[in-house]
């Protein structure tokens, strides 16, 4: 994905690996989130190893400092 330097994109929608269920949710815009619960199963999402959020393992938009081309949470 390009990075996008004139307006961040700010919701992405999580699916959950675990029961599929899907969820737009609003994006943090200078953190990183570690933890999700899921609203479906309750299953709580950890980023995949080497993701900084769970937006950029699960979600259709990574966070928006990626979104930046940018360190998250460094």
């Amino acid at each position: 994905m390009a990075a996008n330097t004139s307006q961040a994109i700010l919701e992405s929608t999580i699916t959950c690996p675990e029961c599929g269920h899907r969820e737009t949710e609003q994006m943090p815009t200078d953190a990183c989130q570690y933890f999700y619960d899921c609203k479906g199963c309750r299953a709580v999402l950890k980023p995949k190893h080497g993701d900084c959020c769970v937006f950029c393992s699960y979600g259709t938009v990574p966070c928006p400092p990626i979104q930046s081309g940018t360190d998250c949470c460094g």
